[in-house]
């Protein structure tokens, strides 16, 4: 067994309260004790350094049919970003190229170098949920996993319209979570999606769907409950009504006082946090916002962080994507839908510093991360591709914990935006335990991830080496070391390794008498028979390349 040292560098792992210099030793994958004197295959001096586990990414599209729309729809993107490949100093890597929406091989490739070892997929459809997991498993080196889209597929609406028993709706959700092997759900524009079908171009909280007469509030509150029953680590993955649409604040609040005290994920909340204030009737509600979730502790969120440059927007919110179609950049975009149960949007986007709105988006997402008291309800997101790509977050890093240096990109945008805000006003900078919380630990902890986010012994060797500097973006771009499961995948930002990551997922227990209902649907509906859309484990393990399944447990169900 051979083992290794990382010795001397200050350790920072919040999930046991730890800020300290002291060696970390692995052995076999894992995190283990190691006596001062013992034997050891490998040492590493990591004096000087910043020892964090590896970074979680809980809410990044890297696999499905939307990506895979994006990549197509912009060909510039990958003749612009291509690499020689393969390079003389990073012989490892395979052709692959791309920055608004990376091919598989280049994204685990950028966010192994940046110190990531896992990353979640937060829009994958039943139907599609083979493509999804294959995409994913192309992936090297990063453990990933899913969350099934709920609240819009024509079952689960007839069974709210028709007030079938409580019980058979959280059945069905057992069994969709099971069959797609996701991680947890999905709501997208709650009803919304299925809504925009029947030509209704707008839903607000307590709005009828046009068609089956219920409320959004009723579809976030019944899938809120179905998780918590069904014993989901997750909860309840909310892209809320009315996205980006100014004033939507108040959806924002009224999707909070539906959960009734359930647990509830708010992502992206940046594009949900906008106010009509304002000679341009365009404001931030961060405030508003933030006094929301510091007040309901059954709400986590992430923030989906705008960054200025070009990228591509891709959603399954088909009515706010056909809605902001026109503002394409370049002019073109793409729509799709799979077996009429959800949607998909594909819009190519440029955010600029001299827009107004794309100025105060930008502070909006700055003023979450800075004023929400509990670090540990707060994930460090940029929404990838939607917001930025995730190879901006050592930029966005540096923006959260150098208040200068914030200040000097303030001044650079639209002069109405900082009178508009209060950005200007926050002195706070976040330390590296909170970094470390928000892009490690916390998400862990919100994934139920018992071995991951945290450095003690028994926990999986996912390790960034980060140098020590001043300049918090030069630090978090390419540590010195990245460990995979104990694997060096990274030096300096050259890849050394390729190894095949992980698959996580849950398995709820569902009583099965729901697949009686499920056959008679899919007779009548599909054409995908529901018999034939359940992953099995040794299907799921050739999907994924032969990587590891990595189940998750739940809780115990409180029915």
């Amino acid at each position: 067994m051979s083992t290794l040292r990382i010795k001397g560098g200050r350790v920072i792992d919040p999930q046991h309260g730890e800020d300290a210099v002291r060696d970390i030793g692995v052995r076999d994958g894992r995190i283990v004790d190691l006596h001062a004197q013992e034997a050891v295959a490998e040492e590493i001096d990591a004096s000087g350094c910043v020892v964090m586990a590896g970074g979680i990414d809980l809410h990044s599209h890297i696999g499905g049919g939307k990506v895979n729309l994006a990549r197509m729809l912009l060909p510039e993107d990958h003749r612009l970003n291509r690499e020689p490949i393969p390079l003389p100093s990073n012989p490892l890597e395979l052709a692959s190229c791309g920055h608004c929406a990376p091919g598989t091989l280049a994204t685990g490739y950028r966010y192994a170098e940046m110190g990531y070892t896992s990353a979640f997929e937060p829009a994958m459809l039943l139907a599609n949920a083979r493509h999804a997991h294959m995409e994913m498993g192309d992936v090297p080196i990063l453990d990933h996993g899913a969350y099934v889209m709920l609240g819009n597929d024509e079952l689960f609406l007839q069974m709210l319209a028709e007030e079938r028993d409580f019980e058979l709706v959280r059945d069905y959700v057992g069994w969709t979570v099971n069959a797609a092997k996701a991680m947890g759900v999905k709501v997208v524009n709650p009803g919304g999606i299925s809504a925009f079908k029947f030509n209704q171009r707008k839903l607000d909280v307590d709005e009828d769907h046009v068609h089956w007469r219920i409320t959004p509030r009723k579809v976030v509150h019944t899938l809120a409950r179905a998780i918590d029953e069904l014993g989901l680590p997750h909860p309840l993955h909310i892209h809320g009504s009315n996205l980006g649409v100014a004033g939507n604040i108040e959806s924002t609040l009224a999707t909070i006082d539906a959960l009734e005290g359930q647990r509830a994920h708010l992502t992206h909340i940046q594009f949900h946090a906008y106010g009509t204030e304002g000679p341009k009737k365009f404001s931030s509600a961060a405030q508003q916002l933030i006094e929301a979730v510091n007040a309901n502790k059954n709400i986590s969120i992430d923030v989906g962080q705008i960054m200025f440059g070009q990228t591509v927007t891709a959603s399954g919110d088909s009515m706010r994507q056909h809605a902001q179609h026109g503002f394409a950049h370049p002019r073109k975009w793409v729509g799709a839908d799979i077996e009429c149960d959800a949607g998909c949007g594909v819009v190519p986007f440029k955010y600029r510093e001299q827009s107004f709105v794309n100025a105060l988006q930008w502070v909006i997402g700055l003023e979450i991360f800075l004023l929400v008291d509990d670090p540990w309800r707060v994930v460090l997101t940029t929404d990838h591709p939607n917001g930025a790509p995730f190879t901006s977050y050592p930029h966005l890093i540096r923006l959260l914990m150098d208040k200068s240096f914030r200040d000097e990109q303030l001044a650079r945008l639209h002069p109405d935006v900082a009178a508009q805000s209060q950005l200007a006003s926050i002195k706070r900078e976040l330390s590296l335990n909170e970094i470390a919380i928000m892009t490690r630990a916390g998400p862990a902890r919100l994934l139920g991830l018992k071995d991951r986010g945290h450095l003690a012994a028994g926990a999986a060797a996912d390790i960034a080496v980060y140098r020590t500097d001043t300049n918090p973006e030069t630090m978090f771009t390419a540590p010195d070391h990245v460990f995979k499961d104990g694997v060096c995948v990274s030096r300096a930002g050259i890849i050394t390794a390729t190894p095949t990551g992980g698959t996580h997922f849950v398995q709820p227990a569902f009583d099965r008498g729901i697949e009686k209902t499920l056959q008679q649907y899919s007779d009548q509906h599909l054409s995908v028979a529901y018999r034939h859309a359940t992953l099995g484990h040794d299907e799921l393990c050739r999907c994924t390349n032969g990587g590891r399944l990595l189940p998750a447990e739940c809780f115990a169900p409180v029915h």
